[in-house]
C-alpha cells in the first residue's frame, strides 16, 4: 500500500523534491533520490545545471528589484532554499511582495509553513497551466497589483510542459496581462544541438520523461520563442552562469568556453514588456 501522508505520494516521483535532492536538501523520498542518484552517479557534474539556475534566479531576482519592480510571481516554486524570491527581492526593496504558485502537496506543507507569519507572501496552491485561476485567486489578487509592473518568474519550469500544454502561449498568456515596465524571468533546459553534449541530453531527457511523465528539452530557437512580446534584455538569452556574472566572483566567465557541458544546458533570460 502506497504510504501517504498529507495529500503527498511517496511512490512517486515530485519534481521539486528531485531538484531539493540534487540542491542538497533533505526534504525528499526514496523515488526521487534514485532519479537524482541517476543524474549524479550517470552523468557527472550534472547536478551543475541546478546551481547555475539557482545563482542565476537570484542575480535575476535582484535586477528585477533594482529595476523597480517591488511585486513577484513565482511559477513552480518548488521546495524553500535558501536565498528564496522574496528574500533576495527585500535585500534590494524591503517591502516586496511574492505569491508563489505551486500545487506539489509538499511544496505546499512545506512552504506554507515557512511563510506562515509573514503578510506581504503567500504560496498559493494552483496549476500554472491555468493561468486565470492563478491570476484570479484571493491572495494572488490581495498581493499583486496589476495596475503596477510585476516580476513574473518561471525558473526552470517550462521544460517540464509537453508541447500540446504550449508553453509559449501561457508566457503570453501573463506578458498580455501585465502592465508596461513589467519584467518576465525564463530559465529553460537546453537542448544539447551545438553545445557539444547531444549523447547527455538525451540521456537526461529521457530520464525525465520516463520518470515523470512530461517535459521537453528545447532549442534556443524554441526558447526564445517563450519571450514573445517582451524586449530581451542585456546579454540576451545565454546560459545561466553567463546571465550577468557577479564580477566579485573568483572565476567569471567570459564565454561557453569557460563552462561545463552540464553548466551550457540551462539558459535563461529576462524579458521587459514595452
Amino acid at each position: 500500500m502506497t504510504e501517504q501522508r498529507s495529500g503527498i505520494d511517496e511512490s512517486k516521483p515530485s519534481i521539486a523534491r528531485v531538484y531539493d535532492y540534487l540542491l542538497g536538501g533533505t526534504d525528499n523520498f526514496a523515488v526521487d533520490r534514485e532519479i537524482g542518484d541517476f543524474f549524479l552517479r550517470d552523468l557527472p557534474g550534472s547536478a551543475a545545471i541546478a546551481f547555475a539556475n539557482r545563482q542565476a534566479l537570484v542575480r535575476a531576482v535582484g535586477a528585477m528589484a533594482d529595476a523597480g519592480v517591488h511585486q513577484f510571481i513565482d511559477m513552480g516554486s518548488g521546495l524553500p532554499t535558501a536565498d528564496n524570491v522574496h528574500q533576495v527581492a527585500r535585500r534590494h526593496v524591503p517591502d516586496a511582495r511574492v505569491a508563489y504558485i505551486d500545487h506539489d502537496p509538499t511544496v505546499l506543507a512545506h512552504g506554507r509553513a515557512l511563510l506562515a507569519a509573514d503578510e506581504r507572501t503567500a504560496l498559493v496552491e494552483a496549476d500554472l497551466r491555468e493561468p486565470e485561476s492563478v491570476r484570479r485567486h484571493p491572495e494572488v489578487q490581495r498581493l499583486i497589483d496589476f495596475d503596477q509592473p510585476v516580476g513574473v518568474v518561471f525558473s526552470a519550469i517550462l521544460h517540464h510542459l509537453n508541447d500540446t500544454e504550449r508553453p509559449a502561449a501561457l508566457a503570453r498568456w501573463w506578458v498580455d496581462r501585465v502592465p508596461s515596465g513589467s519584467l518576465v524571468y525564463i530559465s529553460h533546459f537546453r537542448s544539447g544541438a551545438g553545445t557539444g553534449a547531444e549523447q547527455e541530453t538525451r540521456r537526461a531527457e529521457q530520464k525525465l520523461q520516463q520518470s515523470l511523465g512530461r517535459g521537453r528539452w528545447r532549442t534556443d530557437e524554441e526558447i526564445l520563442t517563450l519571450f514573445d512580446g517582451l524586449d530581451l534584455l542585456e546579454p540576451g538569452l545565454v546560459p545561466c552562469s553567463l546571465w550577468r556574472p557577479d564580477p566579485a566572483a573568483t572565476q567569471v566567465p567570459t564565454g561557453e568556453g569557460d563552462l561545463s557541458l552540464w553548466e551550457r544546458l540551462i539558459s535563461c533570460g529576462l524579458g521587459r514588456k514595452p
